[in-house]
């Protein structure tokens, strides 16, 4: 057998099934070219990520963000005067007799907008959660190697929360780069193959909030606040409820 060129990306992708992949091990072993073409695909996807990884995590540039154009500022004023009037139509006249007071609507609550911080955190989970083969620098087994690591890179002693209690176990961690500094990334994954990852920067001159906020970035749910000079972030593609839970119990760790 000598596989194709798609078929060997792929093994090194770790896309293949149990079968493609034993069958490819097996003619590595007797094929030393081949084997070298499989190293040049595996140091390729490493630079590609190292080159372009870290763009997947800079700030939208300013000038890129949506702005609205000039006649919605005149169309609100229009709709508040609209809505003034309804109110002053739909309030009962002093000489009207009184009537049942109205059943109050409820509207469930919804994310605020992801702050700049929160929406970095967002992406680095939807960027390296998805890894199979990979989805951590160094893995939970050199532990205290990577909190050791990680708090030199960073700057202050870092603390790894244990979430055996909430379904989840430590998978390792990583480095990344931000806009005010190295950042620190968590794993967790849970029995199902659920993850969440811990997000750790600096704190940004623009980031206000220093209570518990929760934003959503497309299906990644986050809960993040900022504890002085350092901001937190906890993401997951898990519903807000369970999200909101887990959060409490690394607040709690990360502030006896």
């Amino acid at each position: 057998m000598t596989p194709r060129d798609d078929l060997l990306q792929a093994f090194v992708d770790g896309a293949l099934a149990p079968a493609e992949r034993a069958a490819v091990e097996a003619a590595l072993q007797g094929d030393a070219a081949l084997a070298r073409r499989v190293l040049r695909l595996a140091e390729q996807k490493r630079l590609l990520k190292e080159r372009f990884d870290p763009v997947l995590l800079e700030p939208v540039p300013e000038r890129l963000h949506l702005r609205p154009p000039a006649w919605t500022g005149y169309a609100r004023a229009a709709a508040l005067v609209a809505v003034g009037i309804a109110i002053g139509l739909a309030l009962p006249s002093p000489f009207d007799k009184p009537a049942t007071a109205p059943i109050a609507a409820t509207q469930p609550a919804s994310a605020s907008p992801a702050s700049p911080f929160a929406a970095r955190a967002a992406r680095a989970h939807a960027v390296y959660a998805a890894e199979v083969r990979h989805p951590v620098e160094v893995d939970a087994t050199q532990q205290e190697h990577l909190v050791a690591w990680l708090s030199k890179r960073l700057g202050t002693p870092l603390k790894v929360p244990v979430l055996v209690d909430d379904g989840f176990e430590l998978l390792g961690g990583r480095l990344l780069p931000g806009p005010d500094g190295p950042v620190a990334q968590f794993m967790y994954q849970e029995a199902s193959g659920r993850r969440l990852t811990l997000y750790v920067s600096a704190r940004s001159a623009q980031e206000g909030p220093t209570a518990f906020r929760f934003a959503q970035d497309g299906p990644v749910s986050v809960f993040y606040w900022i504890d002085g000079r350092w901001g937190y972030a906890l993401s997951g593609e898990i519903d807000k409820g369970a999200l909101s839970r887990v959060s409490s119990s690394v607040y709690r760790q990360l502030n006896p």
